[in-house]
């Protein structure tokens, strides 16, 4: 049978992520009779204010990015840093909790969702326009589609001096309909006239933006997304978690982590777990996240007679993730759709093989024969391969591919870096 664990050391459960998702959250989001309070209230001299939007503050990459930027920059003296974002609704969790311990002057717009609503869409934009208004900020930086278009237009009619975007992942890609495509151009093409600096977390976020029309090269400077890198360094012995997670001492462990959503890739790991059982029979399939796609995996898994190779681990607390890679062999990601994917970083900050495919930012950390295994996108034959050869063939080779990949990403990837390039597009964008 397969194993289903319980979501490992979760801020709450689901229905509590729920309510701090509600409308009575604004009220104590640092709000009160229309002007800014709690730790940024009063503005100290000199000081530069920053807004910063996101759709949703769920368990993701770009949501984990934007709150490492904002928890950096307010450690700064000279700003004065706000979030705002709408709720975190949804199977993903939340890292809402995360920002009120971090004391992040945090303001949630219910109606500000990922999914179009004509209605709610238009009261999101009228709120965050208000919101603008009032805070007043010298910069306004904007994250993810629909934050993005309805915060950019917003910062624009409030005549805000700088005007900031990040490209976490483009919301056109060739996996949907051409008219849908059409439309996520069009507004992002808007948004970009009128944007003074869009930060790509990828170089392949850029070019793929500036063929498509949206903005011109000299707007785009990439950042990498930053990892808390110390997080990564002196864990515990691996051996009480697979214990917890119910994995023997003799079986390897192939993970991935990723929302349980389509394009993820899950339905691949799936397709070539057959051929890789029968030649490691003791393996196991560690998934780490949540989404709609779960029981539809838990059925396709016991189809395939393969159930009793899966481990889901659900919902996973982001101080945990470096835990969960460290009892992995290999690290699998099969997306066909991101920025730079989070997960790849963050296995070879701890030195584990990567397997994954060659698209997107991918590549740029990724380099097939020196840090990991790219492989042609839906190559189930080749993955299978380079899975079965990590596992089972010359340790080696892999350790030495694995201390490149360290090397790299703690040369490009740490989290300070990230918010002092971040702080020196902000301070070049305010001299003019």
């Amino acid at each position: 049978m397969i194993l289903l664990t319980r979501p490992l050391n979760l801020r709450g459960n689901r229905q509590k992520k729920m309510k701090e998702s509600e409308t009575h959250y604004p009220a104590q989001a640092g709000w009160e009779r229309g002007r800014p309070t709690g730790a940024g209230g009063k503005k100290q001299s000199g000081q530069v204010r920053v807004v910063h939007i996101i759709t949703r503050l769920i368990l993701g990459g770009a949501q984990e990015n934007t709150l490492l930027t904002v928890e950096g920059l307010q450690a700064k003296r000279e700003y004065e840093v706000w979030l705002i974002s709408g709720p975190a609704l949804g199977p993903e969790g939340s890292l809402i909790s995360r920002a009120r311990a971090n004391k992040v002057n945090l303001i949630i717009i219910p109606e500000m969702r990922r999914n179009i609503y004509p209605l709610k869409d238009a009261v999101a934009f009228f709120k965050l326009y208000r919101l603008i208004r009032k805070i007043n900020p010298q910069i306004v930086h904007t994250h993810s589609s629909k934050a993005g278009f309805l915060g950019r237009l917003a910062a624009y009619l409030a005549r805000v001096k700088v005007i900031v975007h990040t490209i976490h992942g483009l919301p056109f890609h060739p996996y949907q309909s051409k008219f849908i495509n059409f439309i996520y151009i069009l507004t992002e093409r808007i948004a970009a006239s009128v944007t003074h600096r869009i930060i790509s977390v990828a170089d392949a976020m850029t070019h793929q933006a500036v063929k498509a029309g949206v903005g011109k090269p000299a707007q785009y400077e990439t950042i990498y997304s930053g990892l808390e890198l110390n997080k990564f360094k002196n864990l515990s012995s691996p051996q009480r978690l697979r214990q917890e997670l119910g994995i023997r001492e003799n079986q390897k462990v192939i993970g991935t982590i990723a929302r349980l959503f389509p394009l993820k890739g899950y339905d691949y790991l799936l397709k070539i777990a057959p051929a890789v059982i029968k030649l490691i029979p003791e393996v196991r399939f560690l998934f780490v996240g949540d989404g709609i796609l779960k029981d539809k995996i838990i059925s396709e898994s016991r189809k395939s007679g393969i159930a009793e190779h899966i481990i889901l681990a659900g919902l996973v607390n982001p101080e945990r993730i470096p835990e969960m890679i460290n009892i992995m062999d290999v690290l699998v990601h099969p997306s066909l759709r991101e920025g730079l994917p989070r997960a790849v970083p963050q296995a070879l900050a701890l030195g584990k093989p990567v397997v994954a495919f060659d698209l997107d930012g991918t590549r740029e950390v990724l380099r097939r024969g020196e840090t990991g295994w790219l492989v042609t996108p839906t190559d189930f034959e080749q993955m299978t391969k380079d899975i079965v050869a990590i596992l089972t063939g010359d340790k080696v080779t892999v350790q030495k591919m694995g201390e490149r990949g360290r090397d790299l990403v703690y040369q490009k990837f740490d989290a300070g870096l990230m918010v002092e390039k971040i702080n020196a597009v902000y301070q070049k964008l305010l001299a003019f």
